[in-house]
């Protein structure tokens, strides 16, 4: 009867429920097997430890409602608590799921300045006529939402989502672990594969590649913290020394009657960017400002990267203020040191690349949060190599520069003139470092020095955006995967975004 169904090519359907409710009748069960889809270690503890860095969670599913539920409550994805709330977003009609939105986004606008757990949970049915019919009600939902669960989605429906989430001006980073990810993945922010038992597909077409679900607490805030960091000094401090040079060239121009004549020889600036000061800021990408123990037991640290602290308007003002404060510290120095004595002007020119050689080492020691050899070979080294390089130039006679940086090693008023440099560049640096460190430390400054003295690491009190316009908001995504887990196997039950 069923194959007869099956092949029938008119209404084949409901040809076939009605075979099955005729033959699934009356029926004496001999038995059920029961499969468990077992989490891997680390899940709970990962979402637990990445909502308290500030970071917003949202799960995508294939999954009916009620197995999605139980898998997010088992996974600390919601609270059992009862401060705890869960929304439900139902219809099957475009009346009902509208009345059912109105009610839902009543409640997080009154929720939405209490402490407490709130998530809505939504199907892809009336997803579908949400995004279709209440776009707008449905984007403001999602802003006030730190939490969702979204079941019996499509791969389309993924992705949809993550572009409502970065139109609502979050972050976002999406993980997965089959095909069905690849879409959501491609259209985050940052995409995250786990390389498992449903294929490579979600791991080729991702950012990162990692192989358990657990590895993403380590990539977000140890890897994911250092990047941000390191890419935030690097990028300002290659402006800083460029403008320096550009800056002290401006102010010669001046004296020099706006004739074109570089204060530096061409060998100089050709070295200056390629050799001089690119090898000291390269190693600096081996800096930790806090050991990876610390990152990963105070995962709230991460405020300072989710609210742009390091990178913004502000600090790169204050950079830029720097090198034109050391551009006037270098100029006015050699100037009134060398030319008035009526020195040849590649004399003066060296004096104050000399300056900028030495100062700009003084700001990396000084802005660097840990040592290695290889840093201190980097720094000193690249100081050495400077006097050398121009030694074995100066040593040519059709250089242009033919004894000069001889005749200055040997006088101590070149050295005087570097000391007066420094102090004069470095001085007021330090002292508002000082002032930072003593009267008003971060809390970063606060588990730094706990490091140093080798006490307990604690922090008073957690560290939280006060306004919307304040933080860069992040978001992330989950989607679940219902298949049985092996331990010998990777594969992994969630996949966040």
């Amino acid at each position: 009867m069923f194959r007869e169904a099956n092949s029938t090519l008119v209404d084949r359907e409901w040809r076939i429920a009605e075979v099955c409710q005729r033959l699934e009748h009356d029926l004496e069960v001999l038995g059920v097997t029961a499969i468990e889809d077992r989490l891997q270690d680390g899940v709970p503890e990962t979402i637990y430890t990445l909502r308290k860095a500030g970071i917003n969670f949202w799960m995508l599913t294939g999954d009916k409602q009620n197995t999605a539920i139980q898998i997010a409550l088992s996974c600390n994805f919601i609270s059992p608590e009862p401060k705890g709330q869960l929304l439900l977003i139902d219809g099957k009609t475009e009346e009902e799921v509208g009345r059912s939105l109105e009610r839902v986004l009543l409640t997080m606008r009154t929720t939405a300045s209490e402490p407490k757990d709130v998530a809505f949970v939504i199907d892809g049915w009336a997803l579908e006529i949400a995004l279709k019919h209440y776009w707008k009600a449905f984007t403001e939902l999602a802003i006030l939402s730190r939490t969702a669960i979204c079941c019996r989605v499509t791969p389309s429906q993924k992705a949809q989502l993550v572009q409502i989430l970065k139109s609502c001006d979050y972050r976002t980073l999406a993980i997965g672990d089959g095909g069905n990810d690849v879409r959501m993945i491609q259209q985050a922010d940052i995409g995250v594969g786990i390389s498992g038992r449903e294929g490579l597909q979600a791991a080729r077409a991702a950012d990162y590649s990692i192989g358990r679900f657990r590895f993403l607490r380590r990539l977000i805030l140890v890897h994911g913290r250092y990047s941000y960091n390191r890419t935030a000094f690097l990028s300002q401090y290659s402006f800083y020394k460029s403008l320096l040079i550009c800056f002290i060239q401006i102010f010669f121009s001046f004296i020099s009657g706006v004739s074109g004549t570089s204060l530096f020889n061409s060998v100089s600036l050709m070295a200056y960017n390629v050799f001089y000061t690119s090898i000291p800021v390269l190693v600096s990408v081996l800096d930790k400002d806090l050991s990876e123990e610390t990152v990963m037991q105070h995962p709230q640290i991460l405020f300072y990267c989710q609210a742009g602290r390091l990178l913004n308007p502000s600090t790169f003002a204050g950079w830029f203020g720097r090198s034109l404060f050391h551009a006037v510290v270098v100029f006015v120095i050699s100037i009134h040191a060398y030319a008035f004595e009526k020195s040849e002007m590649e004399e003066v020119g060296m004096v104050a690349l000399s300056g900028c050689i030495w100062l700009q080492a003084f700001v990396v020691t000084l802005e660097t949060n840990s040592f290695t050899i290889l840093q201190h070979l980097a720094i000193w080294g690249n100081l050495i190599a400077f006097y050398v390089i121009n030694w074995i130039v100066c040593a040519i006679p059709s250089s242009g520069m033919y004894t000069i940086m001889f005749r200055l090693c040997g006088q101590p008023s070149y050295w005087l003139t570097i000391l007066l440099m420094v102090a004069a560049g470095m001085g007021p640096i330090l002292a508002i470092k000082y002032f930072r460190y003593t009267y008003r430390p971060s809390k970063i400054n606060t588990l730094q020095q706990a490091e140093r003295l080798g006490g307990p690491i604690s922090v008073s009190r957690e560290y939280r955006a006060t306004t919307t316009t304040d933080r860069e908001r992040s978001c992330s995504i989950i989607n679940h995967s219902t298949e049985e887990q092996k331990p010998s196997l990777r594969t992994s039950s969630f996949r966040f975004s």
